[in-house]
């Protein structure tokens, strides 16, 4: 049997039920690419007194775990959760195929804890994630879901891929502004929500005078464009905005 559970956003947001699976459970194995967990893995290990095995893309692609779960139970953690990753449910798929039980425990993700930007969680348009920049390939395709998000008046989640600090982030933020002539004012960025929640609001050319911000954004964090505002979520957003 397979067990798919979420992890929460901090290491002791495991729900009761999840515990009990894991203590079935012969392996423990992590999803380590989906995103990188802002606290050490022996914190979690301690927790559920288990050692984890971290796991690669293509191990999680591969058949390894549909083999491994056919004759014991096995159980993979999920950084938040388990479907805010396409992968998974590919995974799940190939269980059945295999008539393999499944068992999912759900967790908060980071479009649970991003309610805490007071920005209203209905209004929020399709979700985009922004890929690491090539010498030879800048991908600036994200921001097309920004743009449509933009003309219905939502506001859009943008997911930052594992390897990009903030500094390099919010420049790849504005050179791919520019490249699809997205208009973006001002930005959130949200770091560590739910373990170290940092929250500020800033002018997107506003950077170069908050020098001190790249070293108060640790990772995973993720970017936030409004789209058109309540005057609630406008009143909110004030107690997060940096000044100049």
């Amino acid at each position: 049997m397979l067990y798919l559970i979420g992890l929460g956003l901090n290491e002791i947001s495991l729900p009761l039920e999840a515990l009990e699976a894991i203590k079935k459970c012969k392996k423990i194995y992590l999803d380590s690419y989906t995103t990188e967990i802002p606290y050490h893995l022996k914190k979690l290990e301690k927790i559920i007194d288990k050692k984890i095995i971290s796991l690669k893309r293509e191990d999680i692609e591969s058949e390894k775990l549909v083999k491994e779960s056919k004759n014991e139970n096995i159980c993979l953690l999920v950084y938040g959760s388990p479907f805010f990753a396409t992968t998974h449910i590919s995974l799940i798929e190939d269980c059945k195929k295999e008539k393999i039980k499944v068992k999912i425990i759900y967790n908060a993700s980071i479009f649970d804890a991003i309610g805490e930007t007071g920005l209203q969680l209905y209004k929020f348009g399709k979700i985009t994630s922004m890929p690491k920049f090539q010498e030879n390939f800048k991908p600036t395709s994200f921001l097309d879901i920004v743009k449509e998000n933009l003309k219905i008046n939502s506001h859009s989640l943008i997911l930052v891929d594992l390897g990009l600090d903030f500094e390099t982030a919010l420049a790849q933020l504005v050179e791919a502004s520019k490249v699809k002539k997205v208009k973006i004012n001002k930005i959130l960025v949200c770091s560590q929500l739910d373990f170290n929640s940092k929250i500020y609001y800033f002018h997107i050319n506003q950077i170069t005078k908050l020098k001190n911000l790249k070293n108060k954004i640790k990772t995973p964090f993720c970017f936030i464009v409004p789209g058109k505002m309540h005057f609630v979520e406008k009143e909110v957003l004030e107690r997060f905005e940096m000044k100049k």
